[in-house]
């Protein structure tokens, strides 16, 4: 499986899994200048939630959420401001990790800011 089809698979599996745990799922691989944000979800129409998902085989490597970079951070927070502002967004809002390692999937709420 080619990066691309790897990173919506991912994407899928992330998505299904919000979906069960009652988020609406409002953008998918929403970009603003060099950054993009996965999913944009909201939860009980309070708390808008940017999502970043990272899928890997095993964790030979690590745990996927450790391939978050702090300029990916900084690139998702700029993208997220400006869909805030889009959307003059005035509620909480919340950035978490969707970490996908083989069939398992661990949420990371609050996974940085």
């Amino acid at each position: 499986m080619d990066t691309k089809n790897k990173g919506k698979y991912g994407e899928d599996l992330a998505v299904s899994y919000l979906r069960k745990k009652g988020f609406e799922i409002v953008e998918r691989n929403y970009r603003f200048r060099k950054g993009e944000i996965d999913l944009i979800t909201l939860l009980n129409n309070e708390v808008l939630v940017f999502v970043e998902v990272k899928l890997r085989k095993g964790d030979t490597y690590g745990d996927p959420e450790t391939f978050v970079s702090r300029k990916q951070e900084r690139l998702i927070i700029q993208a997220a401001e400006d869909y805030i502002f889009a959307i003059n967004w005035q509620k909480d809002i919340r950035f978490d990790i969707i970490s996908i390692t083989g069939s398992k999937v661990e949420h990371i709420e609050d996974a940085f800011y």
